[in-house]
């Protein structure tokens, strides 16, 4: 049984509606992260989850026991919020057992070992009498964490925890962050915008856009198998092209008459909104950077372009193709294979992830 269910979730605020029938399982021990653009409903599922919203429709449960009427004071979960809500007045320590005395537990004792175990898990020893002001953003953050893992919780919620950061601090915080949960244990959602930061935190990643919950799955799941159009432009780096769907695992790529004998064929996975779909049907192919590659002139099989661009990324490089057939591609290969203006033919690559075939109607999703 899963330890936490949400159970076909519907909320609308007015004429809004802001979540659809949004079911989700979470493991005990799961970190699951909750990724989706501005306005795709993931901050209000949080919301749910912690008890500051009632759903309109739908179940949320703990185990078997039901908490969607129950307060959030007594759901016994940890909430980090985006800007922590430190006080500053008071120490690093005082503010962790700030939590303990919302919650009645005030015993002198208990309260300094709870707030010396919560400042261990999360690698912050012998911080407690230090002054807010005092310690980096990073430190902050993991300050806010143990204030919200020293009563124990039996839910970690986390509302972007990192957003706050520089780049730099970001990721180092990340990595210390995934450390401290790992080291607890404990069962946690996370909403956040950015996909490196779902990616790195999440066990597995929900993909929300427009209310509505397109894809659950581990990183390379999204990533490798993306189940709609949406996932697929969404996450990661992808480049569309239009085609004609011919047999099981194959698209017509079409290509001006001047430019080779007959149109281009690319083989390519179907995604399950394909399933049954008849030969002819128009298609899009999305294709990550790395699945293609620049090939030499006389393959049959290439598309013929000019480099319009590059971005480097030391021993890689990001190439923007202009295709002659119209429309354009992004091509993961060596640093010094091309340079902007070079006439280039691009095929794919069998070493990256297969291209995805969509229908073609669902570009409006973008």
């Amino acid at each position: 049984m899963p330890f936490l269910t949400l159970d076909r979730l519907d909320k609308s605020f007015g004429a809004q509606t802001v979540l659809r029938g949004l079911s989700l399982a979470v493991e005990k021990g799961e970190i699951l992260a909750l990724l989706g653009p501005s306005g795709s409903g993931k901050t209000t599922a949080l919301r749910l989850i912690a008890g500051f919203e009632r759903p309109d429709r739908g179940r949320l449960l703990v185990g078997d026991e039901e908490i969607t009427a129950l307060p959030p004071e007594r759901r016994n979960f940890g909430m980090v919020f985006q800007h922590y809500a430190l006080f500053p007045h008071l120490t690093v320590g005082e503010n962790v057992a700030f939590g303990l005395a919302s919650r009645g537990k005030v015993d002198k004792a208990e309260t300094e070992r709870r707030v010396a175990e919560a400042l261990a898990l999360v690698d912050l020893p012998g911080f407690a009498d230090r002054r807010v002001g005092e310690i980096s953003g990073g430190q902050q953050q993991r300050v806010a964490l143990a204030r919200a893992l020293a009563p124990e919780p039996r839910v970690l919620l986390l509302d972007e925890p990192l957003s706050n950061l520089d780049p730099t601090l970001r990721e180092r915080t990340r990595r210390e962050l995934r450390r401290a949960i790992q080291r607890v244990g404990i069962t946690t959602v996370l909403v956040t915008h950015e996909q490196e930061e779902a990616f790195h935190l999440g066990d597995r990643v929900a993909v929300l856009q427009g209310g509505v919950l397109h894809q659950v799955g581990t990183p390379e799941d999204l990533y490798e198998r993306p189940a709609t159009r949406f996932v697929a432009t969404f996450v990661g780096r992808a480049s569309v092209l239009p085609g004609t769907l011919e047999g099981d695992n194959a698209v017509w790529v079409p290509l001006p008459a001047a430019e080779t004998a007959g149109p281009v064929r690319w083989s390519a996975e179907r995604a399950p909104e394909l399933d049954g779909a008849a030969p002819g049907a128009e298609v899009d192919l999305v294709i990550r950077p790395e699945s293609l590659a620049f090939v030499s002139a006389g393959s049959v099989q290439a598309l013929a372009g000019r480099v319009l661009e590059r971005r480097y990324a030391g021993p890689v490089t990001y190439y923007q193709v202009a295709l002659s057939a119209g429309g354009e591609v992004e091509v993961l290969a060596p640093s010094g294979a091309a340079s902007v203006g070079d006439a280039v033919r691009v095929a794919p690559n069998p070493a990256g992830p297969a291209p995805r075939l969509f229908r073609r109607e669902l570009r409006r999703e973008r």
